[in-house]
């Protein structure tokens, strides 16, 4: 199956988030138009301009793609469109956006350059929370910055939000989901804290600075969301994330359906021809690369089938639809039953799985316990 996607990575930001350990940096002193330029370079070479892929999904992420200035972003979408072959036919085109980086003219300058989806970086209405985790942002901003895209056209609006924060209250973060509903968004994705390594969290957790909440109250918080979400007319379509009818993110059933897609940029991943691929992440070691013709891509792994029929199951029981039986007899010739025999029935008598006939899925339990759940599937050769 062809590629139909497209992750471009803008790897700057205004501020560092304390739990962020995707690829950026400072955006302050940095060579941005150099990066816009040769990043650009790095999209021609892999896509040939005389067969230009049928593409149906675009995501500029980051980092902060907003953090570029007005002219710096329009070429950066400018020239993403040129990949394209029919950039009409793109069904969905989104930015991410922080609060307060995006003013109007950004704004309608992104939707006459085809976006037509905004995923904004919200985290948290709690003033003190969004400090104690390093946003440069106050909850005011975030709520002024959905009015504003809303006023300037953009209805396909995504907010992210994150829980089992240190210091997070259950009543901060009733207050949280409180707010996002009356702001009446389309999508919200959701996510607990992981304390990553390479983040100022996991320095003091190390320390012992910090702690994260026990897994008991986040899992509470999680089921919080799901009733509140539920309640207010929202699917759980994946684990994480929450869409009133139609309103899915499709890019990222992309990679949910486990499907090949171009990432461009320092530091992004991408996954074509049954290989996954990551690009140089230094900023000064990615551009010196493109200049002298050389490829972006750092590493690449070559997905072997079993690997392949591992990430379909892990991957696809986070989707409220499951695993359907006929996708991975097509995809492999075979049946998951086959494959994963003893693993699917232990689950099954768990009550962590359940099967609804034409597809696997997981239960309630089964969602508390996802990490459980997906390791379960991972082969031994």
């Amino acid at each position: 199956m062809a590629a139909s996607s497209i992750y471009v990575h803008i790897p700057f930001c205004e501020q560092i988030c304390f739990y962020c350990d995707f690829n950026k940096f400072y955006i302050k002193n940095q060579p941005v138009d150099k990066y816009v330029e040769v990043l650009n370079e790095e999209m021609k070479r892999v896509i040939s301009m005389d067969e230009k892929p049928s593409i149906e999904t675009i995501y500029i992420g980051g980092g902060t793609p907003t953090a570029l200035n007005e002219q710096q972003l329009k070429q950066v979408l400018d020239d993403v469109n040129t990949l394209v072959r029919n950039p009409e036919q793109v069904r969905e085109f989104t930015v991410e956006v922080n609060p307060g980086e995006a003013d109007r003219d950004k704004l309608k300058m992104m939707r006459a350059a085809g976006v037509n989806r905004l995923s904004i970086g919200v985290q948290s209405f709690n003033d003190k929370l969004l400090e104690k985790i390093g946003r440069g942002h106050s909850a005011q901003e975030a709520v002024e910055t959905i009015d504003l895209a809303k006023s300037v056209g953009f209805e396909n609006i995504s907010i992210d939000l994150m829980f089992g924060l240190p210091e997070q209250t259950m009543e901060i973060w009733k207050d949280t989901i409180s707010k996002t509903l009356e702001l009446d968004v389309p999508h919200i994705s959701a996510y607990s804290l992981k304390i990553e390594e390479k983040t100022m969290f996991y320095n003091w957790y190390r320390q012992g600075k910090i702690q994260p909440l026990p897994e008991d109250t986040e899992a509470e918080m999680y089921e919080v969301l799901v009733s509140g979400l539920h309640d207010a007319g929202y699917t759980a379509y994946e684990i994480s994330n929450f869409s009133k009818y139609g309103m899915d993110s499709e890019h990222n059933k992309t990679y949910w359906k486990n499907n090949e897609y171009y990432g461009f940029g320092a530091g992004a991943h991408g996954y074509l021809d049954g290989t996954r691929y990551a690009n140089i992440g230094p900023l000064p070691h990615y551009i010196k690369a493109i200049e002298n013709g050389e490829s972006a891509v750092k590493e690449s792994h070559e997905v072997p089938k079993t690997e392949m029929m591992e990430e379909e199951m892990f991957m696809g029981l986070r989707m409220k639809e499951g695993v359907r039986a006929d996708r991975f007899e097509s995809k492999f010739q075979t049946s998951y039953y086959t494959i994963f025999p003893e693993v699917i029935h232990d689950l099954l008598e768990r009550e962590l799985l359940y099967d609804s006939g034409d597809s696997l899925h997981l239960t309630k339990n089964g969602k508390l316990l996802g990490n459980e759940v997906f390791e379960q599937f991972l082969l031994v050769y």
